[in-house]
């Protein structure tokens, strides 16, 4: 058998040599941290040694005696012992003590051969300078010597190497002579004056701006070639001048805000494959994707910055170097919302979108009212603008979670975003591309049948253009618009039940119930028994406002009025509600509650007119031309048109034009139900008085209703104003703007919360002395 061929290569003489410099480079990093680690060590010993001594220093330690004192007490002993008598001359009592001190001496007067040990107890109180004494001397050490090898020497003896010491850096040295060289510099700068630090500042700013400036022009002008630049303009945030970082970084910010919202895409940037990473392509194409990348990473790093100036003002956190003040953060961390925001509305298609909406959405809550009202406004206009649904759901989403995660703490603006969404407007009107036939391709056989083959050729490559240019459209499917749509509204529902459920005493139920009478209509079929039942309890429990109350009807009725209609459910307790509270609603200048009431009224018999008894709409029809005479003019506008649709929708309205009963009964003003209140046998007298009323409009639309609501002839009216719904007219007389200001010594304290337009006060003045001249002729009759 053959011997196997040896398969194993022999490394050749260059893999050799750069193994070897590897080798090389690594001994001599182990080497430079050995010494490294040894002059740590040394310099940790010196300070180890220098506060030993300043301890030392700082304790005042006993004065030692003198050479002369000593000898003095050297003779003195002397003496003493001449004078000392014998043993045997002595008493037993003066021996006993004698022993008894000789056990007790110290050191040097004790027998070396004894096993007692020396220290019978440890001494308290050991002064510092003992205790440094005690501790083992250790030798200074020097640092290993590193030797170098040099080329070898060959003499006749044989080879000769030669070596030679590497010069070794002293650090601590180095550490001392640095600190001198910084005290010196700082002795040497000069105190400068308050007008020359201005200026000084000034000058940096001035520096700094003119550097922002560059680089963003430069990255504007070429993207492509200058998007380095970036990285360059992102390190500005981290200005360390305490004089002018809070500004700079203030403009740093914003420019970058600027810069990333002209030069992003319009699309989606993804990160590459392991297989397109090792394709090979054109320059061009790396040249693209090496700029993709850069702006994906400059434009992450730029959102954790924002994200870490909120988080430090939040937590009130200060960095190490001190260079911004506390109070100068909260400025930072609005800009950095500011820019934000901006992102989020500009660059919905971006990468990182969902990041902005995580940070974006929590600050709503948050208690400063200028962050939490540059969020909302954010979010609204997202709203407005998204027509597909993505970035909408995305935002609905974390909301749904923010409500949950706080256990409905929060604020009702929050929830109230949910009313500017806008699946309302997709789901009613449809685009004319859906509506429109798709377009048919021709089958193989009809192009064999009726084609030649150089027509199938043409009309083979004339499909696949009109097949590409319609994947091309930037225009989606109604299916995928529906699809986000439902799953959004889901969310929404989700929210909201949980809501009504759980949290029926919480400030969130006015949102809700405005949410539900906004969106009620999408409801599932299935919800709709369970839902108008929560909502009459509601409104029996009478723990609601108002307004609330209003929106439990609008939001019944709305269920009623679309996919409702089927279910045979009579809503007369509501009808009764709003019969009974419509003399509830404010007269002065806070009757916003009187848009909600219209839309009630729109709902309850212009989309319902055959479910509507006569009886009830000659009831309602009377109360509300009541109610136009305390109200506002916007309100008694908006009331009178109403009563318009009234008139026109049901044919027998006029009856109440008529001063003659028609059937048994009075009418029952006082009374709570609308069908029983007798209402045909009455009169709306408030008509002529409306005709006087100060406001031209109010006057226009009394003469209008007066004469029957006419749609042609001269008591008809403008195209403009009979077209117009009830709800629009009285936002259009809003008279939110005006002010009315009566002199103060007029007004009571009974007043104070009423006023009387200047025109109205005027009249009742002249009414006021009619009536008075009325009472004095009357007097002067009687005394005749």
């Amino acid at each position: 058998a053959k011997a196997q061929k040896n398969t194993k290569r022999v490394p050749s003489f260059r893999k050799l040599l750069r193994t070897s410099k590897i080798k090389l480079d690594n001994k001599l990093k182990n080497k430079q941290y050995k010494q490294q680690s040894a002059a740590k060590k040394y310099r940790k010993e010196q300070k180890k040694l220098r506060e030993a001594v300043r301890d030392a220093i700082s304790r005042k330690p006993f004065p030692l005696e003198e050479c002369k004192k000593r000898q003095v007490a050297e003779k003195r002993e002397e003496e003493e012992e001449e004078d000392a008598l014998p043993l045997d001359m002595m008493d037993e009592d003066d021996l006993k003590l004698m022993e008894d001190l000789a056990q007790k001496a110290s050191f040097l007067t004790r027998d070396l051969s004894s096993d007692e040990p020396v220290h019978v107890k440890k001494r308290k109180h050991e002064s510092v300078i003992d205790k440094y004494e005690k501790v083992p001397r250790r030798m200074q050490t020097e640092p290993e010597k590193e030797l170098i090898h040099l080329l070898p020497i060959k003499d006749k003896g044989g080879i000769i190497p030669q070596t030679m010491e590497k010069p070794v850096l002293n650090v601590a040295q180095n550490e001392e002579e640095d600190t001198e060289e910084m005290e010196e510099a700082e002795e040497l700068l000069p105190v400068l004056t308050p007008e020359e630090m201005a200026a000084q500042r000034r000058q940096k700013l001035q520096e700094r701006k003119m550097h922002i400036a560059a680089l963003a022009s430069a990255i504007l002008s070429e993207p492509d070639n200058n998007i380095k630049k970036l990285k360059e303009l992102r390190a500005m945030l981290m200005e360390q001048d305490p004089n002018v970082a809070v500004i700079v970084r203030k403009l740093v910010m914003v420019s970058l805000m600027e810069i990333f919202k002209d030069i992003a895409p319009s699309y989606k940037i993804r990160p590459l494959t392991e297989a397109e990473k090792a394709t090979k392509v054109k320059k061009e194409t790396q040249k693209l994707r090496e700029f993709e990348e850069g702006l994906v990473s400059q434009y992450k790093f730029y959102l954790e910055n924002l994200e870490q100036t909120i988080k430090d003002w939040k937590q009130r956190k200060l960095k190490k170097s001190n260079v911004i003040s506390l109070k100068a953060y909260k400025g930072l961390a609005e800009i950095a919302v500011k820019c934000l925001c901006e992102l989020l509305v500009a660059l919905p298609h971006f990468n990182f979108h969902n990041n902005i909406i995580v940070l974006i959405v929590p600050l709503m809550n948050d208690a400063s009212k200028m962050i939490s009202e540059l969020c909302f406004e954010a979010v609204k206009k997202l709203f407005k603008q998204d027509k597909l649904g993505y970035a909408s759901l995305g935002v609905v989403k974390v909301i749904s979670g923010l409500v949950r995660g706080r256990n409905y703490d929060v604020r009702p603006e929050v929830l109230k975003v949910f009313l500017h969404l806008r699946i309302k407007e997709v789901e009613l009107q449809k685009d004319s591309e859906d509506i429109a036939p798709k377009k048919k391709f021709m089958t193989y056989k009809e192009k064999r049948k009726n084609l030649s083959r150089m027509q199938r050729k043409w009309k083979k490559a004339e499909e696949k253009l009109e097949r590409e240019l319609l994947e091309a459209e930037a225009s989606e499917s109604k299916e995928k618009k529906l699809k986000l749509h439902t799953e959004t509204l889901n969310i929404v529902f989700v929210t909201y039940f949980r809501i009504l459920k759980k949290a029926q005493k919480s400030p969130l139920l006015p949102a809700v119930l405005e949410g539900l009478a906004k969106f009620a209509h999408l409801i599932n079929v299935e919800f709709f028994d369970d839902l108008l039942i929560v909502l009459h309890s509601l409104i029996a429990s009478g723990g609601l406002s108002y307004r609330e109350s209003l929106h439990c009807v609008l939001s019944a009725f709305h269920i009623l009025s679309g996919q409702g209609d089927v279910l045979n459910i009579d809503p007369m307790k509501f009808y009764t509600h709003l019969y009974k509270t419509l003399f509830s609603l404010h007269a002065g200048g806070t009757n916003d509650d009187t848009g909600i009431v219209l839309q009630c009224m729109d709902v309850m018999f212009a989309k319902r007119r055959k479910q509507v008894s006569q009886q009830r709409a000659l009831a309602f029809l009377k109360r509300l031309s009541t109610l136009a005479l305390h109200v506002l003019p916007n309100s008694s506008v908006g009331i009178l048109a109403t009563n318009r649709v009234l008139m026109q929708t049901f044919p027998k309205m006029d009856l109440l034009l008529d001063n003659e009963s028609q059937g048994s009964g009075v009418y029952l003003p006082e009374l709570e139900e609308p069908e029983h209140c007798n209402a045909q046998n009455t009169a709306l007298w408030e008509l002529h008085l409306l005709q006087r009323h100060y406001h031209p409009m109010v006057q226009k639309f009394a003469a209008h209703l007066i004469v029957g609501a006419p749609t042609e002839g001269s008591g008809a009216l403008s195209l403009d104003l009979s077209q117009r719904p009830a709800t629009e007219l009285f936002e259009a007389y809003s008279m939110r703007g005006m002010t009315f200001n009566p002199p103060v010594a007029s007004v009571t304290p009974r007043r104070k919360h009423f006023f009387f337009p200047p025109i109205l006060e005027k009249q009742l003045l002249k009414m006021y002395l009619n009536l008075l001249i009325l009472f004095f002729y009357f007097l002067m009759c009687l005394s005749c």
